[in-house]
């Protein structure tokens, strides 16, 4: 079923999902914010560009949109997967603690942010162009792979990235050469185990945008992970 959003406020079309036992299409999206926030068991496609906070606490639902979003996709999500056809803005996947984040082009500061994992509940972001500055920014888990698609000159990250990280993993497609990585993170060329591992989100990258998974995994990859459990505990506790 079709919603059009044109004229209609988050409140609106959030009610519209909730009462529906359908999936639904919402049209002529243009900057809501909220959609779809802590939903389960929902296949929404939108076109257009939704707002700040997509998907913010998704609990299970899946969400597509053909075109850009704006900041905070994902915020707190604990399951689901929600997957952009082109760009994101600022603080993609913030405290995300579960799901899957695939973006088919670039993302803005603070990617992945505060980004945890308990148990079984290991969330992913995924992102096909690069990223702006503090990409990882206190990560406590989960995984962010970028693969810095893109011939505009930039770097495949931007400045500070891992700044405060003390869990999960970072995996970059570069050898990440100019790079300036805290202290207190150990950056390192992929294993062949890694690799296989990193092989099956570029298939699943590829699948869903039609690109060409051996030329995605043409190229060196680097993997970021804290140096320890708790590398920060000397700034906090005497000796």
């Amino acid at each position: 079923m079709n919603i059009d959003s044109v004229g209609k406020t988050y409140k609106e079309i959030n009610e519209a999902l909730r009462g529906a036992n359908t999936d639904y299409t919402i049209e002529g999206c243009l900057g809501q914010r909220f959609i779809a926030a802590g939903m389960s068991g929902r296949s929404v496609k939108i076109d257009g560009v939704p707002g700040n906070a997509l998907g913010a606490y998704l609990n299970g639902a899946s969400i597509v949109v053909h075109g850009n979003a704006q900041d905070a996709v994902g915020d707190t999500m604990n399951d689901g997967s929600i997957i952009v056809h082109g760009n994101v803005g600022d603080a993609a996947g913030y405290a995300m603690r579960g799901g899957m984040i695939i973006v088919k082009g670039d993302a803005g500061y603070r990617a992945g942010i505060h980004m945890k994992e308990y148990r079984d509940k290991v969330p992913v972001i995924i992102i096909g162009g690069k990223t702006g500055s503090f990409l990882g920014e206190y990560q406590a888990g989960g995984v962010i792979v970028v693969f810095g698609q893109g011939d505009d000159g930039r770097r495949i990250v931007g400045n500070f990235p891992c700044t405060g990280m003390h869990g999960g993993r970072m995996i970059l497609r570069s050898d990440c050469r100019g790079v300036a990585f805290p202290d207190r993170v150990t950056a390192r060329p992929a294993t062949d185990e890694e690799l296989h591992e990193i092989r099956g989100y570029a298939e699943l990258y590829c699948k869903l945008f039609g690109a060409d998974p051996d030329a995605l995994m043409d190229s060196p990859f680097t993997v970021v992970t804290p140096d320890s459990k708790n590398p920060y505990k000397q700034l906090y506790v005497a000796n």
